[in-house]
């Protein structure tokens, strides 16, 4: 059937395209709105002040680990890097065998004053090359050979939502244009997407979208979804206008420098001192994919997130909200131990992921890989991201983590 006013949303991927663009609360449990569905912990109280906050960072494309968290004393790393492995001049000494990248100067800092912890080697068992599986993977928390429905994160809200928002605002906040599978889950949870950075322009064509989508006359060939999915919408203008009169007027001292993800995370920080009851924001960095030439645009990705997150990090503890807070990176798979023909790296396994915060054990978790291979053969991980995920859950969100994970995993120290 043809949709007279074909700027409301009449089908599910009609509705699914309006999220992807950023504009609103989607509701991911059967594509149906809040007010229809209720969770079965709808009366579990509101959030505390002083909640504690997850702030998960996507390094996407598949970051090289090898060349961010460096181990310069292994004679194997030289030998399968002739080009691309990185001088003495070129490193930021954590130990007598490891070291930073050379941009990553603020990471490095952050280190040194006890607030970064560095979780080495991370992967799992089979692993899959291929960007959009093993992103999938890693957002639902799944085995290489196993298929989930849901998020790992979307399964916390169905699963732990004391603490959580019952209503108003949502329980997870993406900054970005297409709303991540960890926030997938079984029941109605409302979560909404930001642009990244701060594009103002789309911003403001997004509260216009949202507002003629309400404003849509009556008489849509299904009566029904036409109204629920108005409500929604109009949720979503309510939390729209909210959010950016908190964006629009947010005050900081931090020196944020002038990109799209460092703006992304400005905006996370002014949600959070806002009062906000969000539990677990979503940003993410794009392009570490490099198969081509890498040296450069590494250094300039690597760059990027350190000053990004060590501003982020100086805005929270001015405004004394760094003890509620934990950031936490990760990507898809690391890159190949031995660099290849186009000076560049390939599709890996493991690869080191950092933790950010005022309350985090801060240095080295887990062991370094072995680089005693042959050219081409991968590294062999030796920390499950889920044991990641399991720490997380139950020491930092407070959630029985084999409820979400479906077994249990051996916690980590960092926290």
């Amino acid at each position: 059937m043809n949709n007279p006013h074909p700027i409301l949303p009449s089908t599910r991927r009609e509705f699914l395209h309006y999220g992807v663009k950023g504009v609103g609360l989607l509701a991911f449990s059967r594509f149906a709105p809040g007010f229809l569905v209720e969770s079965a912990y709808a009366q579990a109280p509101a959030p505390e002040k002083d909640r504690t906050i997850l702030v998960l960072v996507q390094l996407a494309g598949g970051n090289d680990g090898l060349n961010t968290v460096v181990p310069f004393a292994d004679p194997h790393y030289r030998r399968l890097r002739p080009n691309l492995g990185l001088g003495s001049d070129q490193l930021l000494r954590i130990n007598d065998t490891l070291a930073f990248h050379g941009a990553c100067a603020a990471l490095h800092e952050l280190l040194k004053d006890g607030k970064l912890g560095i979780v080495q080697n991370v992967g799992y068992p089979n692993p899959n090359r291929s960007h959009f599986r093993s992103t999938e993977i890693w957002e639902t928390g799944s085995d290489s050979n196993e298929f989930l429905p849901t998020g790992w994160l979307g399964r916390y809200f169905d699963n732990a939502c004391s603490g959580t928002p019952r209503r108003g605002d949502p329980c997870g906040v993406n900054l970005g244009n297409e709303m991540p599978q960890s926030f997938l889950s079984e029941q109605q949870h409302p979560t909404f997407s930001l642009p990244a950075g701060r594009n103002r322009r789309q911003q403001s064509e997004n509260l216009a979208l949202l507002e003629q989508l309400v404003q849509t006359p009556a008489g849509h060939p299904d009566h029904d979804n036409a109204g629920y999915l108005r409500h929604t919408m109009m949720d979503a203008l309510v939390t729209e206008k909210k959010f950016q009169k908190v964006l629009a007027n947010y005050q900081t001292k931090a020196a944020y420098p002038g990109t799209p993800f460092a703006g992304s995370l400005r905006n996370v920080a002014a949600l959070i001192a806002a009062g906000t009851a969000t539990r677990v924001y979503y940003v993410s960095l794009g392009g570490f994919d490099t198969h081509n030439n890498q040296a450069n645009a590494h250094a300039n990705l690597l760059r990027q997130l350190s000053e990004g997150l060590a501003a982020f990090q100086s805005d929270l503890e001015a405004k004394r909200l760094d003890g509620q807070v934990l950031t936490m990176t990760f990507s898809e798979f690391g890159r190949r131990p031995s660099e290849n023909e186009s000076r560049g790296t390939d599709h890996g396994t493991a690869a080191p992921l950092f933790v950010l915060g005022s309350r985090v054990k801060p240095g080295l978790h887990g062991t370094a890989p072995s680089l005693d291979v042959a050219r081409n053969q991968d590294l062999q991980y030796s920390t499950d991201f889920r044991a990641v995920y399991s720490t997380v859950l139950d020491q930092w969100l407070g959630c029985k983590s084999s409820a979400i994970l479906g077994q249990d995993y051996r916690p980590l120290g960092f926290i």
